[in-house]
């Protein structure tokens, strides 16, 4: 089971499009997938439920805030199997292909969780801060370990926040691979910087921790790529402005895929009315088959990096 995690410090950089249609492709490429969705926004969440539905049935005691809540509370946190949906419209589609699209959906309070959670983290003693710092940080990888073993899954993708909260940190520190969606712009490629930095500060601090504790493993989640998002074509290629930033990125070193998602409001904005992503849609339009070719190279692209989604 490959654990992906999907951040980018700033919002509105189509994290949510990517994080959907890659979800939707690999499952009706016959694979078993769940994504968690660790945004309060909940964006995820209603790309693939109504926000009816999620308020008379899964808001309550379904989402990945109750989960954390048990947390909060000094309980041990149960199975996330407990959380788990899985969504008709999309699965009618998916399961005709063996495959299977679950979700553990978002919820507004998740606002609230971080703080909680930073009550847990004191300690009478710098030895007990410590160890509360390894359980409170290590929660969500512990319960992936415990859902690998209880579960078909061939990918989990978690959808974070964009900041760097106890919550997002949850999410790094259970994944092995991070993806990072970026809009081609000033504010979004400078915070990939400032991620990859912070990223490998809290790797440092929870193996520096987990090495003196001794029953907690290293961790280190591979950044497997920047996938450009929102692009703007003129005569099939980038617009130049954008490419310039996206040439930015690659001079760094930074790892970046090289398909992209094309800029296309109508067609992304719609796709969450029908709880289906794009890539899965009917339309039949020449603007849609050329998005949905593009996302269909950009999973093509993930499979190859990632290595994991493999045929059984």
């Amino acid at each position: 089971m490959e654990i992906v995690a999907v951040i980018n410090y700033k919002g509105g950089v189509g994290k949510t499009t990517v994080t959907s249609n890659l979800a939707a492709e690999l499952a009706f490429r016959g694979k078993k997938v769940l994504v968690l969705d660790m945004d309060a926004q909940a964006s995820l969440t209603f790309s693939f439920v109504t926000p009816d539905f999620w308020d008379n049935v899964l808001e309550k005691n379904c989402t990945i805030k109750s989960w954390f809540d048990a947390i909060s509370n000094g309980k041990e946190p149960p199975s996330l199997r407990n959380f788990v949906y899985s969504p008709m419209p999309v699965n009618k589609w998916v399961s005709k292909e063996g495959g299977k699209l679950d979700i553990i959906c978002s919820h507004l309070g998740l606002l609230n969780v971080d703080l909680e959670l930073a009550i847990l983290l004191s300690g009478a003693s710098l030895q007990q801060s410590k160890n509360n710092y390894l359980k409170i940080h290590g929660q969500l990888r512990r319960a992936m370990k415990e859902l690998a073993e209880e579960s078909d899954y061939d990918v989990v993708l978690l959808d974070c926040p964009p900041n760097f909260n106890i919550v997002t940190k949850n999410a790094i520190i259970a994944a092995e691979k991070i993806l990072i969606p970026a809009k081609p712009d000033y504010l979004s490629t400078l915070g990939i910087d400032y991620l990859q930095r912070s990223v490998g500060g809290l790797v440092r601090a929870y193996n520096e921790y987990s090495e003196m504790d001794g029953d907690e493993e290293a961790i280190a989640p591979d950044i497997i790529g920047v996938v450009f998002t929102m692009i703007q074509l003129m005569g099939g290629q980038p617009i130049t402005a954008q490419r310039q930033y996206m040439a930015t990125v690659k001079r760094s070193g930074t790892p970046v895929f090289e398909s992209f998602f094309r800029e296309n409001k109508t067609l992304f904005s719609e796709a969450p009315e029908h709880s289906i992503p794009v890539v899965l849609n009917q339309y039949n339009s020449p603007a849609h088959s050329q998005v949905v070719g593009e996302i269909k190279d950009f999973v093509n692209e993930f499979e190859a990096i990632v290595g994991a989604v493999e045929d059984e």
